[in-house]
């Protein structure tokens, strides 16, 4: 039996840079606790990444959404405040897993963990946190997905709301 922690997209970008907004600063030092005790107990954590390159602006998703952001090696592409230091140190089970898009396209490395439950924290909740949400439901369909409510954000409070719902819904465990 495994749970592991995800943490979706919780860069400088979102947080203070590009995209940033007032709430994902809020949730900086509840998301440090959850991933110090994930390690702590020797569970999976994985970072997602939000990665783009110069060519952003082109892609479907530069065209919904033109602003430039997390630039693969730029500081807005970096995890927020205290969880930077994940970045540079090695832990045995912290992963970081960049992503092109919205959700990431496979977490089948963590298939040796047997994994029976998925906690997410992170933002955008209404964007990354449920199409990660949804993936992982896909991809494990047997384990939980719990999404923690007060470590997720929105830019935008009713959306953040909608996608909780939405999630529910989908037989996840909001918290």
């Amino acid at each position: 039996m495994s749970k592991v922690l995800i943490v979706v997209d919780y860069q400088k970008d979102f947080v203070d840079g590009a995209l940033g907004f007032p709430k994902a600063a809020t949730l900086e030092a509840g998301i440090a606790a959850k991933v110090e005790e994930a390690i702590r107990e020797n569970r999976p954590v994985v970072f997602t990444l939000d990665t783009h390159d110069a060519g952003y602006l082109e892609t479907r998703e530069g065209r919904h959404l033109p602003v430039s952001h997390c630039e693969k090696g730029s500081q807005g592409w970096r995890l927020y405040g205290s969880l930077e230091r994940y970045m540079d140190e090695s832990h045995e089970k912290v992963f970081l897993a960049p992503k092109y898009s919205f959700g990431a396209r496979n977490y089948a490395f963590l298939e040796q963990f047997s994994p029976t439950e998925f906690e997410l924290v992170g933002v955008v909740t209404n964007m990354c946190v449920i199409s990660n949400a949804v993936i992982l439901q896909t991809q494990f369909p047997n384990a939980e997905i719990t999404v923690n409510s007060a470590l997720c954000a929105s830019f935008d409070d009713a959306m953040h709301q909608k996608a909780l719902d939405v999630m529910a819904g989908l037989q996840m465990n909001i918290v």
